[in-house]
């Protein structure tokens, strides 16, 4: 049954983790992931150590667009990394997400969480990050892996190679990625990138997965995929859905899309305020926030609701169009039982996770 979703108020608490001592000055991604101890960790992607030059895009250092290649060392940026990650406690982010701590390699610099194998160059591939996962002893972060291109509409330009798991533990922060036959990935170019979403099913016994990727009219779709939770390792232990009954199978090209014009990135929970599940994303890249309801996971889901649009406003014109992404929603930050809740969306020029509170009726 669909549940309209009624919004008393929406205020913007502006771009986080600006002041950090680690000369942090723009990441994106922004995934929460709720830890046994209480405490959530934040992972990101690509993250920029420099500092910022007054008037000049981060993207355009001395007005030349970055292209594939990795920005470490380059104009005022120090060092690139492609993915890392931070701790939040439980806190009230009423004023915003005060209290938080990077996670350091040996030399206090911020730690790349699944790093480069040796033969890939951060020139032509980045490992990105996208949902995660607390099971047992073990914390799977789910990652994209991609081809940097020399051409495109927008400054960095890129291309699917597929979707993967990296596992570890809370304890050293090393993390591995599960290698099936040879390779890293689970999920080719070819099929929805498993892991822009990921969540216990409320009884605790599967995983479900939500994956992105465009049909042959270029329009982006979400999947989705279940697994035991004692087989998150094993490809060939995952099902998909093929319908919203549901009916589930073992081969992927049976699988059907549960709604349409998500980005990469998304996030999906049940919520106990709405009594339903709640998914959130941007609208493709139209700037617009958009909610989805449904009473299961595999829906079905309701048309996107229209949460907030971000209309970015640039001082001076760049050669490619506004883009707002990554949109989401961090249960850890809720409060009054789901009442008021928190969504972060990324800019690309401003490129800090952006929140906002949203207080329900």
């Amino acid at each position: 049954m669909e549940r309209k979703v009624q919004i008393k108020s929406i205020r913007d608490l502006g771009p986080q983790f600006t002041d950090n001592p680690h000369q942090m000055v723009g990441q994106d991604g922004a995934y929460s992931i709720p830890l046994p101890n209480g405490e959530t960790l934040w992972f990101f992607g690509d993250t920029l150590i420099g500092r910022r030059v007054p008037g000049e895009s981060i993207w355009y250092p001395g007005g030349k667009a970055v292209g594939r290649f990795d920005m470490s060392g380059k104009g005022s940026i120090r060092r690139m990394i492609n993915n890392c990650g931070l701790i939040t406690p439980a806190q009230n982010a009423a004023s915003g997400i005060g209290e938080f701590r990077y996670i350091l390699d040996d030399d206090g610099e911020i730690k790349t969480l699944i790093p480069h194998l040796p033969e890939e160059h951060s020139d032509e591939i980045r490992i990105w990050c996208q949902h995660g996962i607390h099971i047992g002893k073990t914390l799977y972060l789910f990652f994209l892996k991609m081809e940097m291109l020399d051409d495109g509409p927008l400054p960095v330009n890129f291309d699917f190679i597929g979707a993967g798991i990296a596992a570890g533990s809370t304890e050293s922060w090393e993390f591995k990625r599960i290698n099936d036959h040879g390779s890293d990935i689970f999920w080719d170019k070819t099929m929805p990138q498993f892991g822009s979403a990921v969540m216990l099913s409320r009884d605790h016994l599967w995983l479900y997965l939500y994956g992105v990727k465009k049909n042959d009219d270029l329009v982006q779709q979400s999947y989705l995929a279940r697994v035991a939770v004692d087989n998150v390792g094993q490809p060939d232990k995952y099902q998909y859905a093929v319908n919203s009954e549901p009916n589930w199978s073992d081969n992927i090209d049976d699988a059907r899309p549960v709604f349409e014009h998500p980005p990469n990135e998304q996030s999906v929970n049940f919520h106990p305020y709405l009594n339903c599940y709640l998914a959130v994303h941007s609208l493709d890249i139209t700037g617009k926030i958009v909610l989805r309801t449904a009473d299961h996971p595999w829906g079905p889901w309701s048309e996107p609701a229209v949460l907030k649009t971000i209309v970015p406003v640039r001082k001076k014109p760049l050669p490619y169009p506004p883009l707002v992404y990554a949109a989401k929603e961090h249960p850890a930050l809720r409060r009054n039982g789901g009442k008021t809740m928190y969504i972060t969306y990324v800019e690309f020029e401003e490129y800090f996770p952006h929140l906002l509170e949203v207080e329900l009726v």
